[in-house]
């Protein structure tokens, strides 16, 4: 059934560079309140640089980024992050001279609210245990990564995109940390997510997209294409 509401972030014509190479060609999609989508494609993609240049990281960026009705595409980082908008990165971003504490407190507020350190610990008991204990590089990869997503819930952002939230982990934490999104996108966070674990990620997906080239080449629902041949054979081995 076509979705007649205003999106939350709409994506039209996006284009980015990195110095002289050109990443993106036309990328638009659509994230509507409430919703997980999933983008889809090999390294290389540009999925990555999709998230990141929603988040103002990437320098040379054209087309249109708008969230909430507000255009983007010529805004900072910090005023994105204002806005409303979250970016768990791949690598993380743990200040490894830093405890638990210290990283969760670090970032200015952005927004008024968000969710409090108790809140936090309810999602991830085991930075608890760690508060003041142990340094961001001392924890396990899986802590880091709650960490990281910890970090980006105590701005109190209404959207947050998540890249390769599982990378690296142990096949149970795997399946925690992806349980983690879905608790958080069933209690009201709108979410993109760039994930590896490609079956899961589909499972969870509103929507989905695969980029080949910098170019969006298929969509649909997660269902829809969890079930496509054509995904089936590239990122499933099917």
């Amino acid at each position: 059934m076509l979705d007649v509401r205003a999106p939350m972030l709409a994506i039209k014509d996006l284009q980015a560079w990195y110095g002289e190479s050109h990443i993106l060609h036309g990328v638009a999609f659509d994230v509507h309140e409430g919703e997980v989508v999933t983008l889809l494609g090999r390294n290389g993609a540009g999925k990555t640089t999709t998230l990141k240049s929603i988040m103002g990281i990437v320098g040379h960026r054209t087309g249109s980024i708008s969230f909430q009705g507000k255009e983007l595409i010529d805004c900072t980082s910090d005023q994105i992050a204002r806005a409303g908008v979250a970016f768990c990165p791949e690598e993380r971003g743990v200040f490894s001279s830093l405890n638990v504490e210290e990283n969760l407190l670090l970032p200015p507020v952005v927004k008024p609210g968000g969710l409090s350190l108790d809140r936090i610990f309810d999602l991830f008991p085991n930075l608890k245990e760690r508060l003041t204990s142990s340094q961001g590089t001392k924890l396990s990869g899986g802590e880091q990564q709650m960490l990281a997503i910890g970090r980006c819930l105590m701005g109190e952002p209404e959207l947050v995109m998540f890249d390769e939230p599982s990378l690296g982990l142990a096949p149970a934490l795997v399946q925690s940390m992806l349980a983690t999104v879905r608790e958080l996108n069933a209690n009201g966070l709108t979410c993109v997510l760039v994930e590896q674990n490609v079956a899961a990620s589909l499972k969870l997906a509103t929507h989905a997209y695969v980029l080949e080239n910098g170019r969006i080449t298929l969509s649909g629902s997660g269902g829809e294409l969890l079930g496509d041949d054509r995904v089936r054979q590239a990122y499933l081995g099917m």
